[in-house]
């Protein structure tokens, strides 16, 4: 009898294995999949009608996740070429500067205001995370990853890791953060009858960083821009004070 021929599905599962096996030796594999999963999360935020819940950031997270799971990739294996996005984090958010730098006549009338809505915004973000957060029973190290939730995600993971908090953790409550303040400020906005888009834009920067500003970046120019200082100014000062200021409060709590 002659030898038996293999099945086309059987030769196809092997091909795709082969495949598989020389992609995730290759670098740019993470890159690959990190630019296919984010289209994907953009377009289902598009299709919702750019509703703030439907974030493409935290979408792309859990595609990402879900696809690492399932192949058993190694993070480490996927960071090798996703860090080219990490790169990249850098240059875009220097280019906030450039709708600040039209912004500029505004900004020297209004900086003294400003600031101190910062300061005020800052401490009161981490006392309030920390109070209910000590109210409700939390951990230390559950309270210490909470502190910097409203601050961009590299400054806030190493400002966790110095008061004893757990950075994965924080990267987590930043997005959920970011993803709730853009979600909500617009009602409350209208609720408190706050219209000014350099006061929105301000606020938001500085209650939910880098996905409240690609909010406000969707609304106006304007409030983009003044949410990306916030964003800037607030990472800067909580990088200065708030080990010292998140370690006095909890001790209190």
């Amino acid at each position: 009898m002659g030898a038996s021929v293999p099945s086309a599905p059987a030769d196809l599962v092997a091909a795709l294995a082969e495949v598989w096996v020389y992609l995730s030796a290759t670098p740019l594999l993470g890159l690959a999949a990190t630019l296919v999963a984010y289209q994907l999360a953009f377009a289902a935020y598009r299709r919702s009608g750019f509703n703030p819940l439907v974030n493409p950031v935290a979408l792309a997270v859990a595609l990402l996740g879900v696809g690492l799971w399932a192949t058993a990739t190694p993070y480490a294996v996927y960071f090798e070429g996703a860090k080219f996005v990490h790169f990249l984090l850098g240059p875009a958010t220097v280019a906030l500067a450039i709708p600040l730098y039209e912004q500029l006549p505004r900004l020297r009338t209004l900086w003294l205001p400003l600031l101190g809505g910062l300061v005020a915004g800052t401490l009161a973000g981490t006392a309030s995370a920390l109070l209910l957060g000590g109210w409700l029973g939390a951990s230390p190290a559950t309270l210490a990853s909470l502190a910097p939730k409203s601050v961009t995600t590299p400054v806030a993971m190493g400002i966790a890791e110095a008061i004893g908090g757990l950075p994965s953790l924080t990267a987590v409550l930043v997005v959920c953060t970011g993803i709730v303040g853009a979600a909500t400020a617009r009602s409350l906005f209208n609720v408190l009858r706050i219209h000014d888009p350099v006061v929105r834009g301000f606020a938001l920067g500085t209650a939910a960083h880098g996905i409240g500003t690609a909010r406000a970046f969707q609304v106006s120019d304007t409030m983009g821009a003044f949410s990306g200082l916030a964003m800037g100014l607030s990472a800067l000062f909580s990088a200065l004070t708030l080990p010292w200021v998140a370690a006095w409060l909890l001790s209190v709590v």
